[in-house]
């Protein structure tokens, strides 16, 4: 039978690239083999460190000792409802990695108070930023802010940000490498600032609103007056109609679209009127209905055969990938 002595060392990092971070410290204490691998660089390149209430001096060590220019994405906790004693994130530690980890593409955040980190303090090297449950400073965001920080940001997460805004959505155009926007649970932005909104972010490439308070129809029609060019649609369908759903007939570029349940109304399209619309997309690639309680029945069946050149997955709602960086 075969021991973990007789595993080669890519299996064995593959397996330790499952272990929780303190687990991974641990290992290395097994021998000085394990040892050696626990400081392989490829096995920190993804760390999550929402596991854990960190405290700051063990964040510091992480940082020096193990992730630094091996980091490519983090996955941290702010603590925001732990209390006033938990340890909360700051700008020296946001400045540091920066410093520290000049291969840093991304960063998620999750139920941190930002409200006193600059947006300043972020490492300038992102291009995926992701906010889960965050408070953000009315400053966050503001248009009237230093058009250089982060100047490679190519997407932005901002998934139930309870202070997000028209004007926080306005803002966003100082990142000029902006193609992908995702906003859940973002309630206080309205149908309006999401026009204005997109009407400056005209150059984005994939947009997905999910739960938030705004109609399908209302979002679809801003689509499809400002965002021409845009390749990825993901929304939830409720308050969609046929009519909202035809003015994306004929988006010149639009590649996949994808609705989600389970607000299913009277007034939501049929399969036959959403295989009408679909078939003026002349790049459309992958439709995707999900929550809808279609699969298995005939809905599936006539939008499979109607759209020959396209996947349709037709799906119950996933549950959330552990694998958060991909």
């Amino acid at each position: 039978m075969a021991t973990f002595a007789d595993l080669p060392d890519s299996v064995l990092l593959e397996i330790f690239s499952y272990l929780p971070v303190r687990d991974r410290i641990r290992i290395s204490r097994v021998c000085h083999h394990w040892k050696k691998l626990v400081d392989d660089r490829w096995l920190w390149r993804h760390v999550d460190l929402t596991l854990y209430t960190m405290r700051p001096k063990v964040m510091w060590h992480l940082l020096r000792r193990y992730m630094a220019s091996r980091l490519h994405s983090l996955r941290m906790g702010g603590y925001l409802f732990s209390g006033s004693q938990a340890p909360q994130l700051s700008p020296a530690l946001m400045r540091a990695l920066g410093q520290k980890c000049p291969n840093l593409k991304r960063l998620c955040l999750h139920v941190a108070n930002l409200s006193m980190v600059p947006i300043t303090s972020l490492p300038c090297t992102l291009r995926t930023l992701e906010l889960h449950s965050c408070e953000i400073s009315m400053a966050w965001l503001h248009k009237e802010q230093d058009p250089t920080v982060l100047p490679l940001l190519e997407c932005i997460v901002l998934d139930r940000v309870p202070a997000f805004r028209d004007e926080h959505l306005q803002g966003l155009t100082r990142f000029r490498a902006l193609r992908s926007l995702v906003l859940g649970g973002t309630y206080r932005v309205t149908e309006t600032g999401l026009d204005m909104g997109l009407q400056e972010l005209n150059y984005l490439q994939r947009l997905e609103v999910l739960g938030c308070t705004l109609s399908a129809d209302s979002t679809l029609l801003a689509i499809s007056h400002h965002l021409r060019d845009v390749r990825k649609i993901r929304l939830t369908v409720r308050g969609l109609s046929a009519p909202g759903l035809s003015v994306l007939e004929g988006m010149p570029a639009l590649e996949s679209l994808c609705l989600l349940g389970p607000l299913v109304t009277p007034e939501m399209p049929s399969p036959q009127e959403i295989l009408a619309s679909c078939l003026t997309m002349p790049k459309l690639r992958v439709l995707e209905l999900q929550g809808l309680g279609w699969e298995g029945q005939e809905a599936e069946r006539i939008l499979s055969k109607g759209l020959p050149h396209c996947m349709v997955i037709v799906r119950a709602l996933p549950k959330e990938s552990m694998d958060w960086w991909m």
